[in-house]
């Protein structure tokens, strides 16, 4: 704008933005990601906390419930279970890798043995048909054998190590049966090294009710 006076001309100017402001931002969103990336690299990922979190997010933001595929195959699972009339032997939950699912060899496997009873085929068929199924193809399924510790020394079974890995093995044919692809798939025996409840009480003194329960198949569905 010109202002006229005593004969001269004067420009007024104005003056450019501060734009300091920008650099700090910069440096504050390099940190950020760089505290980020660190975090990520040193820690183990949780699956079922990470679908937890993010259905808050989903939920706060759209104001609407959302079904996380975990949680998707959980309930149905679930459903499952019940329409065979098991819901009180099979066992269906989640640990801190993904959903389980837990059978008792008891009423699946003759006592010593690795042949799958009729009842264990149809159930384990219900079980893969849902599994199978391609919303969940991202999944993979790792079956772990389960016996409790009283020792067993076949021609078959030297030990209780054969028998659990010959017991998820069977579990997992029969997945493969009822049309789960084998990359899918994992077989491992675990013996006695693991049991839910103690074997013995503190005598030595075996406790035929805590061992059934330790003699069982652990099925465990999770993210590869």
């Amino acid at each position: 704008m010109a202002i006229g006076g005593g004969g001269g001309k004067f420009q007024k100017k104005d003056n450019p933005p501060d734009e300091d402001w920008i650099m700090t931002y910069a440096d504050m969103v390099s940190l950020l990601l760089a505290f980020f990336i660190m975090l990520a690299a040193i820690s183990k990922v949780d699956p079922v906390l990470f679908e937890q979190v993010r259905k808050g997010v989903a939920k706060d933001i759209g104001r609407r419930e959302v079904l996380q595929p975990l949680e998707m195959l959980k309930v149905q699972l679930k459903e499952t279970v019940q329409q065979m009339g098991l819901d009180g032997a099979i066992g269906v939950g989640n640990d801190d890798r993904g959903v389980t699912i837990e059978f008792p060899t008891t009423n699946f496997f003759a006592p010593g043995q690795a042949t799958l009873t009729p009842a264990a085929m149809g159930a384990l068929q219900r079980i893969a048909v849902t599994v199978a199924d391609p919303a969940f193809h991202g999944f993979e399924i790792e079956v772990q054998g389960h016996t409790d510790d009283t020792p067993i020394n076949t021609p078959q079974f030297p030990s209780n190590w054969e028998l659990s890995a010959a017991r998820a093995s069977a579990a997992v044919r029969m997945f493969i049966t009822a049309g789960i692809e084998p990359p899918r798939l994992k077989s491992v025996g675990l013996a006695e090294v693991a049991p839910k409840v103690p074997n013995r009480d503190m005598n030595g003194n075996p406790m035929p009710t805590n061992q059934s329960i330790n003699r069982r198949i652990l099925v465990s569905v999770h993210p590869r």
